[in-house]
C-alpha cells in the first residue's frame, strides 16, 4: 500500500506538538507487534485520540488504520486525508460495511484503530463498549491491544471550546497487555474484560498524570474534577440524540 499523505501528516503534527511543547509520555509501546494485524482499542475523550493512539504504534514503526464515522470522510478538508491515510469509514447505519472492511485489513497485516465506546466521553470513564473489536479479532484471528489517552481532552473534546494553541498540556499514552480472543469464546464476557481493562488503564494515566487539579472541568468527578459523572453524561448524552431525531 502506497504511503504518501500518512507519512505526511505525522511530521506536521509532531512538528506542532513540538512547537506547542506538549509533553507527551508513552508507555507500554513495546506491546504494539512489529508485523502483522492487530487491533488497538481506545477510550475516547477528545477528538484528537486519533492522533494520540497512533502514536502508541510509533516505536514499532506502524501505521494506524482508524475507523471513524462517514461524516468525517465526507468532509472537504479532512475528507482527503481520512482516504489518503486509508481509514476506514463507519456508516452507522450500515455497521457490517465497515466490519467487513476492517476484517479484511487485519487479513492484511494492517493495524486497525477503534474507538469501543463509540463516541467521547463526557465523564471522562470508560462508557459500556461495544463488542465490535472482539468479533473483529476473533473473525481475523488476531490480538487486542488496550490503550488508555489522558490529556488531550484538555485541547479538544465535545461540549467544550477548542484550545488547540494550549501549550506544555501533558498527554498520557498508556498500552496495556494483549488479548487473545478465539473461536468459541464468549463475546460477551471478553467484551466485559475488554473494558474492564480499559478502565484499569485509564485510572492508571489518570491517578498519575503530572496536573491532578480538583475543582478542573477536565477532571472526572470520582478524583474531584466537576466533569459530569457517568449517570449525568449518560443523560446528557441521551438528550442530545433526542435534539437529532
Amino acid at each position: 500500500m502506497t504511503e504518501l499523505v500518512y507519512p505526511t501528516v505525522i511530521r506536521a503534527v509532531l512538528t506542532a506538538f513540538k512547537l506547542l511543547d506538549l509533553r507527551i509520555r508513552v508507555e507500554g509501546a513495546e506491546r504494539v507487534p512489529r508485523s502483522g494485524g492487530a487491533i488497538l482499542v481506545s477510550n475516547h475523550v477528545g477528538y484528537l485520540d486519533f492522533v494520540f493512539a497512533g502514536l502508541a504504534a510509533r516505536p514499532s514503526r506502524r501505521f494506524v488504520r482508524f475507523m471513524a464515522k462517514q461524516e468525517v470522510f465526507t468532509h472537504p478538508v479532512s475528507g482527503p486525508l481520512m482516504r489518503g491515510m486509508h481509514h476506514i469509514p463507519v456508516d452507522r447505519a450500515a455497521g457490517a460495511g465497515a466490519f467487513r472492511a476492517a476484517v479484511r485489513a487485519l487479513r492484511a497485516g494492517e493495524i486497525v484503530g477503534n474507538f469501543a465506546e463509540a463516541t467521547i466521553s463526557r465523564s471522562f470513564t470508560v462508557k459500556d463498549i461495544k463488542s465490535g473489536p472482539i468479533r473483529m479479532a476473533v473473525e481475523a484471528g488476531v490480538p487486542i491491544i488496550p490503550v488508555a489517552l489522558w490529556g488531550g481532552q484538555r485541547l479538544w473534546t465535545k461540549g467544550r471550546p477548542r484550545r488547540l494553541l494550549q501549550r506544555h498540556v501533558p498527554i498520557t499514552i498508556l498500552v496495556g497487555e494483549p488479548m487473545h480472543p478465539g473461536p468459541g469464546d464468549d463475546i460477551g464476557k471478553l467484551t466485559a474484560e475488554l473494558r474492564r481493562r480499559m478502565s484499569e488503564l485509564l485510572d492508571e494515566a489518570q491517578r498519575t498524570y503530572p496536573e491532578i487539579t480538583p475543582g478542573v472541568w477536565w477532571q472526572p468527578a470520582h478524583l474531584g474534577g466537576t466533569a459530569p459523572t457517568p449517570e449525568e453524561a449518560a443523560a446528557l448524552d441521551a438528550a442530545a440524540r433526542g435534539r437529532l431525531s
